[in-house]
């Protein structure tokens, strides 16, 4: 059974407040109000004297023991929200794949999920390491997530969310006791890759509802009622998009880790993580008890996806 083994983190220390990147980006003041007073985000962490390379090394870094384990580590999966994260001709996995003497693993990136793609890559992981565990039962996979935003289109997201700066490293074993994965659920909808007004506004439309299926199905899966859903580590989108997929769920928001929503954006694929690392730190989870890491995202079509994890 596929299992976390280690989540490492690093998000920087700066801070822009919403005003200064809607000044660069072109948006009007009302629009600001609105991000700020009615979707909950107030700044986002921002990292300009670092490049991509240095927010994954600084995930690893916080990796414990990693020194120790990399020599097991087979796969390295860097999950994107976006196809292209830096300019062509760099590969900074590759690169620092390199530098950390992890020559021997097969790297990759996992996308075409958007903001969904870390936790497709855990499922992946988990199965490329099963198929392994004859040869190998202590091998590792690597999960690295985060992107810069240097562009215009990964600053923000239309109407709903300003992208931050960060990082998460995760590491996947094929069995053991802790965070053990119990179910996961993903629901691809073909229909949205389309950049029309009238397929923007439709998937907002069906957002909470895709959302709250998905979670539904993944929960079904592993034959947990609801209600013993001990806590639900979210993407950082805005706040009152989690409003409406807790009461289509029927769950209190407070059972949401929503944290890191006005302080730090919507860190791309590393969210989940980043809001696990600050469940524990509050003490949030206990052993044996289960929790969700749930994601969405547009980009290829849409994608709406969940985990469930017994820690």
């Amino acid at each position: 059974m596929t299992v976390l083994a280690g989540v490492g983190v690093y998000v920087p220390e700066e801070r822009v407040p919403i005003e200064e990147l809607a000044e660069r980006i072109g948006l009007t003041p009302m629009q600001v109000k609105i991000f700020r007073r009615y979707h909950g985000l107030g700044e986002v962490a921002r990292a300009p004297k670092e490049g991509l390379i240095d927010l994954l090394r600084a995930a690893v870094a916080d990796l414990e023991d990693f020194d120790q384990v990399k020599h097991r580590i087979r796969y390295v999966l860097h999950a994107r929200s976006f196809s292209v994260v830096v300019p062509y001709p760099e590969n900074p996995v590759r690169e620092l794949c390199d530098e950390l003497g992890l020559e021997h693993a097969s790297a990759f990136a996992v996308g075409h999920h958007a903001c969904s793609s870390g936790l497709l890559a855990v499922e992946v992981a988990g199965r490329l390491l099963a198929a392994d565990s004859d040869d190998d039962p202590q091998a590792l996979a690597l999960i690295l997530a985060g992107e810069k935003a240097f562009t215009p289109q990964s600053q923000m997201v239309p109407d709903t969310s300003f992208f931050g700066e960060g990082a998460a490293a995760c590491l996947v074993q094929a069995a053991g006791e802790r965070d053990r994965l119990l179910a996961y659920a993903v629901d691809l909808r073909g229909e949205f890759d389309d950049d029309s007004p009238e397929t923007a506004a439709e998937y907002q439309n069906i957002y909470a509802d895709a959302l709250a299926d998905a979670i539904k199905a993944a929960v079904d899966r592993s034959g947990t009622p609801m209600d013993e859903i001990a806590l639900m580590l979210p993407h950082n989108v805005n706040l009152v998009a989690w409003r409406r997929v807790c009461r289509r769920l029927g769950v209190p928001t407070a059972k949401v880790v929503l944290d890191n929503v006005p302080t730090l954006g919507h860190v791309f694929c590393a969210d989940a993580f980043i809001n696990y690392r600050t469940a524990r730190q509050r003490g949030l989870l206990r052993p044996g008890e289960r929790y969700v890491m749930a994601a969405a995202g547009a980009g290829f079509g849409a994608a709406f996806a969940a985990l469930v994890v017994e820690h």
